[in-house]
């Protein structure tokens, strides 16, 4: 039973006769991991805002970016010139409110974006 239990999003299984702050611990133990989810569901749901403000183009753009290209390589890829690439850069890092290349990464990641299509 304890092991279906938990199987089933139980945070904490009390067998009788169990203490009042046992029972208190349990409640405040659910209640802090689901303000984290609810945290994190918020953070996510933000992300998918900015993303959703992208062009099509600049979400290709931070798609190359964050597999690791180069302005040069992303230019070639997509047939367009460097500065072109570098603008749209900008305006990815400005829409995402990403404050460095890694910070964008994680947002890729934590968006789930696939992996960039290489022409």
């Amino acid at each position: 039973m304890t092991v279906k239990a938990m199987k089933s999003g139980a945070v904490e299984f009390l067998t009788k006769p169990f203490r009042d702050q046992d029972l208190l611990d349990a409640i405040h133990q659910a209640l802090d991991r689901d303000r984290i989810v609810r945290q994190q569901q918020s953070e996510i749901s933000e992300l998918r805002k900015h993303y959703e403000s992208l062009t099509a183009r600049e979400r290709e753009v931070m798609s190359l970016v964050v597999s690791g290209m180069l302005n040069k390589q992303i230019a070639f890829e997509l047939g367009t010139s460097e500065i072109t690439v570098k603008i749209h850069r900008g305006h990815v890092m400005r829409k995402m409110q990403a404050e460095s290349l890694a910070e964008l990464v994680r947002m890729a990641a934590k968006l789930d974006l696939p992996p960039a299509k290489k022409k």
